[in-house]
């Protein structure tokens, strides 16, 4: 067994947070009582400082092995980048142990290192020489750099000109340069536009699938984190919640912060039918995130007062709301189920190969005799693909074709009645 090249043992990081007691209106009489009582205390300040403990990280332990791509998952303040912090030696622990095995190189925040009055050129050998690269190390990879960021027309510009995105296009691209053990990236791609994304996701699997080295990356990006990552870190308010394959990490993450479920009743006006809650479920749990290799199940809880022979209708929009995928559930086969008064549960298990990488929203009809909508739930539910066989290079079809299915197919269906 290999030696782990990051080792963190009940690491834990303690703040202290100051608030001003809150007062109520009083008279004139009682302000200037507080405040001789104050000048007699020799206490000048006219609100009460309460002071609290805050642990952003507490007790957090675990193993990062040689070559993994770890993506670290969780809410806003989560205590995700004060753990990246810690392990880049910016902050230090309260408590705890780390061990590192190897250099360094971190990307935590837009320009960290820059100088505002020095050019880009003058910008990398800083940036470089406070990541630890030597001067003959920069200068040998400054082309690289430069064709990497994309920046060469402002090149001598200071970059106090540049735009956010420069100055993320030219720090990542310092960053991914140095040739370190670790590369430790915070949510900065946010910041530059889809294309040079796309281009620093690829260079980081270029770092860590050709040259073995170990990545830890932190986004809310989940389609970017099931791509690039093998391997997830689950925090939640400073703990470490859960640990293990990425996709299962991503999964157990939206089954804890979903809270869109609910009951959700619309119908046409007049019909004495309606579609309640719809949920959608991959390998066994409820999920947003899907695989396309993978059957899909939909669950649909709908009712009525009155009997109907009805079938279903689902329409699947990208995330510009053009219709991307016509689903037809008893339509296109001739069945009407035959429903009388009351609440029913219907399943549908479906494959979904064609869809890329992107978010999805979907809209669930219920249909009388295949010709009148008489419910309709627009935007029912919304799902991200995370796994796709299409690329940006185009499609790949040898593991398309190993599917079965060249297009989208309803596997099974179940319907029953709940009460």
């Amino acid at each position: 067994m290999s030696t782990p090249v990051i080792k963190v043992e009940d690491l834990t990081k303690r703040f202290v947070i100051s608030h001003e007691s809150k007062e109520k209106y009083t008279a004139l009489r009682d302000v200037i009582a507080q405040k001789a009582k104050r000048i007699m205390s020799g206490r000048f300040s006219n609100k009460d400082i309460v002071k609290e403990e805050f642990y952003a990280l507490r007790d957090v332990n675990f193993e990062i092995e040689p070559g993994d791509r770890v993506g670290v998952v969780g809410r806003n303040g989560a205590g995700k980048s004060t753990l990246l912090k810690i392990l880049s030696r910016i902050t230090e622990p309260t408590k705890g142990r780390i061990t590192i095995r190897g250099r360094v190189a971190s990307l935590l925040e837009v320009g960290t290192g820059f100088h505002p009055e020095l050019t880009g050129r003058e910008n990398i050998y800083l940036n470089g020489a406070i990541l630890g690269m030597s001067r003959s190390e920069i200068k040998r990879k400054f082309d690289e750099i430069v064709d990497f960021a994309e920046v060469e027309k402002f090149l001598d510009t200071p970059v106090k000109r540049y735009s956010s995105g420069m100055y993320v296009r030219l720090a990542f691209a310092v960053a991914a340069h140095m040739e370190p053990e670790i590369l430790v990236i915070d949510e900065v791609l946010a910041v530059g536009d889809i294309q040079f994304q796309k281009k620093c996701l690829g260079k980081m699997q270029d770092v860590s699938n050709r040259e073995g080295r170990t990545v830890l990356f932190v986004s809310h990006n989940m389609s970017a984190m099931s791509n690039l990552c093998n391997k997830g870190i689950l925090l939640s308010q400073g703990t470490l919640q859960f640990q293990g394959g990425i996709n299962d990490v991503i999964n157990t993450y939206v089954s804890k912060s979903d809270d869109s479920k609910g009951t959700l009743s619309r119908s046409t006006p007049g019909s004495k039918w309606w579609l309640n809650s719809i949920r959608m479920f991959q390998g066994g749990s409820e999920s947003s995130y899907i695989n396309v290799n993978e059957p899909v199940s939909i669950s649909l809880d709908f009712g009525g007062s009155e009997t109907r022979k009805i079938s279903f209708e689902l329409l699947v929009k990208d995330s510009e709301h053009n219709p991307v995928i016509y689903i037809p559930l008893g339509i296109g086969q001739n069945i009407n189920f035959a429903c009388v008064a009351g609440r029913y549960g219907l399943n549908i298990d479906l494959m979904l190969p064609h869809l890329a990488l992107g978010a999805y929203n979907v809209d669930i009809y219920i249909v009388e005799s295949f010709v009148t909508r008489i419910a309709t739930l627009q935007n029912a539910f919304s799902f991200e693909v995370i796994s796709s066989y299409i690329t940006d290079t185009g499609w790949n079809f040898e593991k398309y074709l190993e599917l079965g299915n060249i297009m989208s197919k309803i596997n099974d269906y179940k319907i029953e009645r709940i009460d």
